[in-house]
């Protein structure tokens, strides 16, 4: 038996303008949340043309000038503009009905690609009765056909397995969302032995180290300690209908143990430090969980997914800028402030799951509509953009 994919409708007609604008052929990311009983589609989005790709040369349409590296990249980028419970949960090719046969190939490859990517950039480990099935979307320009299949990224040999792809209305409707604020104040050591005080992959470390004190913390939803196991809503009344969004929203608080158990042995140790790198700030988090008989393990996993990826994310982001303005040989090791960009959380048309985004004090708000119209494909108004927190250094 296959998965199920639900769908939001407004993905179809997405796919079908698409298909009318192929040639010879169209990728592009699935976005939506896995559970173990069915999976959610909420965004489908092209990969962004490259300037170079607007005059191909005439000839034969082939697949071989696909380009894994740019369509792996923009993966990467959408990864982090998605908050806890979202994520890249598949690849799509719209192709003309000479290149259905590669076509098939190319996402078995890209599914593969796209996945090594993604988890590379983790600081967490997927838990062992997680959903590892990727989908392939196939489509005809000409006939529309629509074929889905799924590949399961954690066996390389994995052999394709057919899926349903079943469109429905307002499927976000009526999901929940929980949310919460932690106060960062991280301390890691730069070791005197580290070659050329190699910051970036000193603080990853640090921060490896401080996504396993976010595993092992407690989390109160609404005040309460809840079974893992129970479902999310128990006790709560249920909404009926869903044709108005309206997410019902949970509190959640997040308690980190200040120190190991009694019976855990600590070893102390000494290095030689040259400097330390200190993260500090209030980080704004948020996670959205299916209506679906959600558990309690879900909405915290995806929560914590969620604090984790964030900080992880805007350190990258914050390198990667320094990186574009100063380069990389800078040695000045001098007390430095860096501001971490802030978080905003973007309202999309049609959906009650927004999406999320990071920006620099000088960035404008038009510059973050011109990401979402290149990364997502998706017009927003200056007015549904969210700054969520104050700056963190």
């Amino acid at each position: 038996m296959g998965r199920t994919y639900f769908v939001e409708e407004g993905i179809g007609q997405y796919l079908t303008e698409l298909s009318t604008k192929v040639k010879p052929y169209v990728t592009g990311l699935l976005i939506g949340q896995c559970s173990p009983q069915r999976d959610y589609v909420i965004r489908a989005v092209r990969t962004p043309p490259k300037e170079q790709q607007q005059e191909e040369s005439v000839g034969p349409p082939k697949l071989a000038s696909l380009d894994e590296e740019w369509i792996t990249t923009h993966a990467s980028q959408v990864s982090r503009m998605l908050p806890g419970g979202l994520l890249v949960l598949g690849v799509f090719m719209i192709a003309t009905p000479e290149l259905a046969k590669d076509s098939q190939n190319a996402l078995r490859k890209l599914i593969f690609s796209v996945e090594k990517s993604l988890s590379k950039r983790r600081l967490w480990k997927p838990a062992e009765e997680e959903v590892s099935d990727r989908a392939a979307l196939q489509i005809c320009s000409a006939t529309k056909k629509v074929v889905c299949r799924t590949y399961d990224v954690q066996d390389p040999k994995s052999s394709a397995k057919p899926a349903d792809w079943k469109y429905q209305s307002a499927l976000t409707a009526s999901w929940l969302a929980l949310g919460c604020t932690v106060n960062v104040n991280i301390h890691i050591p730069l070791l005197a032995t580290s070659p050329n005080h190699d910051l970036e992959k000193n603080t990853k470390n640090g921060l490896y180290r401080w996504s396993k004190q976010i595993e092992d913390s407690v989390f109160l939803i609404n005040g309460q300690v809840k079974d893992e196991d129970t479902e999310l809503l128990e006790g709560q009344k249920r909404s009926r209908g869903n044709t108005q969004p309206s997410t019902q929203f949970s509190d959640v608080k997040v308690l980190t143990q200040l120190c190991q158990g009694s019976s855990a042995r600590s070893t102390a140790t000494v290095q030689v430090c040259s400097g330390s790198i200190n993260l500090r700030g209030a980080v704004k988090c948020r996670a959205y969980i299916h209506n679906n008989k959600p558990r309690v393990k879900e909405a915290i996993q995806a929560l914590k997914r969620d604090i984790i990826n964030t900080l992880s994310d805007r350190c990258e982001i914050l390198f990667e800028d320094l990186i574009l303005n100063e380069g990389p040989q800078k040695k000045n090791f001098e007390r430095e402030y860096h501001v971490l960009p802030q978080r905003l959380f973007v309202s999309v048309a049609g959906s009650s799951v927004m999406l999320s985004d990071y920006k620099f004090g000088d960035e404008a708000a038009g510059e973050i509509q011109e990401r979402f119209v290149e990364m997502l494909d998706q017009p927003v108004q200056a007015e549904d953009i969210h700054i969520a927190e104050d700056i963190s250094t």
